[in-house]
């Protein structure tokens, strides 16, 4: 007998059809003997819709009565599914993220959890019961109802399974795993048997939206087992963890991409030791997130830096940097909008040299211009145009024969 976490997203618990289902794969594993937890998500659309009302009140909510609005959300899916599985003859209890003890910092809109007390979960696990609890949520030292931001549900699944040492955690979704990119781009994309947390970790990084960046950190650093499975098939999944013992033979696991990419360019710099720590400095402080950066020295005296952000973040960028004008000195600053960022991940490229050369002729010979470069030892992105994104990944996919077995690649 083990302990069981099981994560359903919004999609999977998005009716009553699909959280009898989601009770079914609770039952399951109920069948073979383990204690389970299951952490979900507010019911398909239904946080958008609160979203919504909000904004018919007022164009600024404040973030904590966002929080409480939003927390609401998950409220409702817990306690439908308790029903059902009590419905079905199997015990449950449903507990909102404070009364399961989830702790976090004092931060509205994308709190981090800081400590779980699972003494009431374990004592209602005990008991022979399901426990079902409320993910995105929390409640700071003050009593405060805080929310984790996005992906926050797979985050207080990963941190409870940690928590409560569990055998292993399962994030159920509307795909049935991790692929070797975006199948709704690459028809030949195949499911990934196994990854690693650092893999997973870059994918999501680059823009995979199967798992949030913070959920698989999470799980890296207490080793938590995680699969990704389907909720509406009984197939296998992804299993992701430390060094995955599947799909050895591949060099390049995985291609992610992100389009909505905005190239800012600062011309004139005075060159000095702390010009570049002023400029990201003023950035980090508006919550600016800056990716890719490249630095060109045009003399003994003037600088030149390249940075992509988002394009959402680009127009508040130039404007925090156009007010800093004075004190950094350069002459002007040009931004370059309508780009993508595609990148290769693979634990493998860290024994294989060549790798990044490889990457490039092949978006040489389908006449691909790269405008940026970022490489780590698990991966290379490269910034091209929107437009050629999609011909990007899939030149990049069939180059790598991602589409193949691992057992079929050379």
């Amino acid at each position: 007998m083990g302990l069981i976490v099981q994560k359903f997203g919004g999609t999977s618990v998005g009716s009553v059809e699909k959280i009898q289902n989601a009770a079914n794969r609770v039952i399951a594993e109920k069948q073979k003997g383990h204690q389970v937890v299951v952490v979900v998500s507010a019911m398909g659309k239904s946080t958008d819709a609160l979203v919504s009302l909000a904004k018919d009140i007022t164009d600024q909510p404040s973030k904590r009565e966002m929080d409480m609005l939003l927390a609401t959300g998950e409220q409702v899916t817990i306690s439908l599914l308790s029903m059902a599985l009590q419905e079905k003859g199997y015990d449950a209890v449903s507990y909102t993220g404070w009364q399961a003890g989830i702790r976090t910092e004092d931060v509205h809109g994308n709190a981090r959890i800081t400590d779980i007390n699972t003494s009431a979960l374990e004592n209602q696990l005990q008991k022979g019961k399901v426990v079902v609890v409320a993910g995105f949520q929390g409640m700071t030292d003050d009593s405060e109802i805080t929310t984790l931001g996005r992906g926050g549900s797979d985050t207080t699944a990963v941190a409870l399974a940690a928590a409560l040492k569990a055998d292993k955690c399962d994030i159920y979704t509307d795909v049935p795993g991790v692929f070797t990119t975006d199948p709704r781009y690459v028809k030949s994309a195949r499911k990934l048997a196994g990854i690693s947390y650092d893999e997973m970790l870059e994918l999501a990084n680059l823009g995979a939206g199967v798992l949030h960046p913070r959920a698989v950190e999470f799980a890296k650093n207490y080793q938590v087992p995680l699969e990704v499975r389907s909720s509406t098939e009984t197939e296998a999944g992804t299993l992701i963890e430390e060094e995955s013992s599947m799909e050895q033979n591949l060099i390049v696991r995985g291609i992610a991409f992100e389009d909505q990419i905005t190239r800012v360019t600062i011309y004139g710099l005075t060159s000095g030791l702390t010009t570049l720590s002023t400029i990201f400095t003023t950035l980090a402080k508006r919550n600016i997130n800056v990716d890719i950066i490249i630095q060109t020295q045009a003399g003994d005296h003037e600088t030149g830096i390249s940075f992509s952000v988002k394009s959402e973040d680009a127009d508040q960028a130039v404007a925090v940097l156009e007010e800093y004008k004075d004190a950094l000195e350069f002459e002007k600053i040009e931004t370059e909008s309508k780009l993508a960022k595609v990148s290769i991940v693979g634990s493998g490229m860290v024994s294989n040299p060549g790798v990044a050369a490889e990457m490039f002729a092949v978006l040489a010979e389908k006449n691909i211009l790269i405008k940026m470069v970022s490489t780590s030892e698990i991966k290379v992105s490269t910034v091209v145009s929107e437009n050629d994104m999609v011909k990007a990944v899939e030149a990049l996919h069939d180059a790598f024969e991602l589409s193949k077995h691992p057992s079929a690649v050379s």
